[in-house]
């Protein structure tokens, strides 16, 4: 509870923290458009292949155009910010984390490994990277003294302060989880038909400032299984091998829905995790819902416990036995000094993966045919799934994140999940290959 000071001392003693920003989308500019009126850190430098948009984004959030170069190493030694179009240069400058925003796993990976060489701490923006090789990417940041971390203002780094809470204050987690829109078409839907389940005018939708792909992804459940299988491998807990069940419910009901089925709920077993939907299966939307919070269920450790579950206004559930926190909104890229300062100040992440518990499968959207592109994550082909790291290493699955511009060698019929095998994978995949393999290994020990 004491960062800002100590973001302060850094201030004052003229020695700020340094920032490289890869990718200059929705995340990253949220951060730079609050970072300036935060003590003790700067941004040295942003990358971005798409240079206009970087400038552009500077130029949203009136970033000073006197304070912009295209030289990182007169950015650091200047107190300026490079903008520029290859993150090489990020990792040869006088920098001390890397927050990787770009939104693709196959180039997070990569961004991540390059900023250890660099000896850089890593922020993970592109939860993608975290949900496929991030236990592999947090071991080799603890094997050189650095930090690899969740980003806070997303769900799940918020998410694990909730149950790092928890289990501080002597709780056993029974779920944590989030809240999000979901009716069970939703798994269909493509960058075609999205915007007939968001909210958007069609003014903005027409306006091309929206991402259909990523917004199918938000809403077809690949999302939520992302975060939540990093979750899952942050904080050491089993999702059901069935998928997450996206129960309608409101904040009150949160403790019954989220526990296990044997005692009234919808969960396969205790220490899981789980999303609500905040509307109906009728897509009615619930007062009150979850739809931008997060939450922990826990359990109570005896009967004087449950009694104060009872007494307090906590909204237990029936039995008094589970009780949860919430926590109703995400400020996305504006709570993103959080992470950065954690890692530098006090060297430790705002959740990482310990180990390989959850893993988001590709599911077709309909009947795939053989020779057919595969085109991931919020695309017309695949969802993500998200079951047990156990059960998709037995059953040979295909992550998500693997499931970009990939041809089938078998048909698939709508429902089902691809193997490894029944894809080619090119030589573009050799690095996350590896990084795969060392993650599947920490589950076999």
């Amino acid at each position: 509870m004491n960062l800002h000071d100590l973001l302060l001392a850094r201030e004052n003693d003229g020695k700020p923290i340094r920032v490289g920003v890869i990718g200059a989308g929705r995340y990253g500019t949220m951060f730079l458009a609050q970072v300036r009126n935060t003590p003790g850190i700067r941004v040295a430098a942003i990358a971005d292949i798409n240079l206009d948009r970087a400038r552009q984004a500077l130029k949203l959030i009136d970033w000073p155009q006197d304070a912009v170069t295209d030289d990182v190493d007169e950015a650091c030694s200047a107190d300026r910010t490079a903008v520029v179009a290859d993150a090489t240069a990020l990792f040869r400058g006088d920098i001390d984390v890397i927050v990787e925003a770009t939104g693709n796993p196959i180039a997070g990976a990569s961004h991540a490994l390059r900023a250890f060489d660099s000896g850089q701490h890593v922020i993970m923006v592109t939860v993608e990277g975290d949900a496929l090789a991030g236990p592999a990417l947090a071991k080799r940041a603890a094997e050189r003294g650095l930090v690899y971390s969740m980003a806070y203002g997303d769900q799940p780094a918020l998410i694990m302060e909730l149950v790092d809470w928890a289990r501080t204050s002597g709780f056993d987690v029974v779920c944590a989880g989030k809240g999000a829109k979901y009716l069970p078409h939703y798994h269909e839907m493509n960058p075609d038909n999205v915007w007939e389940h968001w909210e958007f005018s069609q003014e903005l939708t027409d306006s091309g400032q929206l991402n259909p792909y990523m917004h199918t992804a938000f809403r077809d459940g690949t999302k939520a299984a992302i975060e939540m299988a990093a979750v899952a491998n942050a904080a050491g807990l089993t999702p059901s091998d069935e998928g997450l069940t996206f129960t309608p419910g409101d904040l009150e009901e949160i403790a019954t829905v989220c526990r296990p089925k044997a005692v009234g709920g919808v969960l396969a077993h205790e220490g899981s995790v789980d999303v609500m939907s905040s509307v109906t299966r009728e897509g009615e939307w619930i007062p009150h819902n979850t739809q931008e919070g997060v939450f922990v269920v826990v359990k109570a450790t005896n009967d004087y416990v449950s009694g104060c579950f009872a007494e307090y206004p906590w909204h237990p559930d029936p039995s008094q036995n589970y009780a949860a926190l919430y926590r109703p909104y995400h400020y996305v890229g504006l709570e993103l000094g959080i992470s950065i300062a954690n890692a530098v100040l006090r060297g430790i992440p705002t959740g990482a993966p310990k180990g390989f518990y959850g893993d988001v499968v590709a599911t077709a959207k309909k009947d795939l045919r053989a020779g057919e592109e595969l085109d991931g994550e919020g695309g017309y082909s695949v969802w993500g799934k998200l079951v047990s790291a156990r059960a998709s290493v037995e059953r040979g699955a295909l992550p998500i994140a693997l499931a970009h511009h990939v041809r089938l060698r078998r048909d698939i019929p709508k429902g089902a999940t691809p193997t490894l095998d029944d894809v080619e994978l090119d030589e573009r995949f050799d690095q996350v290959l590896e990084l795969r393999g060392e993650t599947v290994e920490l589950l076999r020990r």
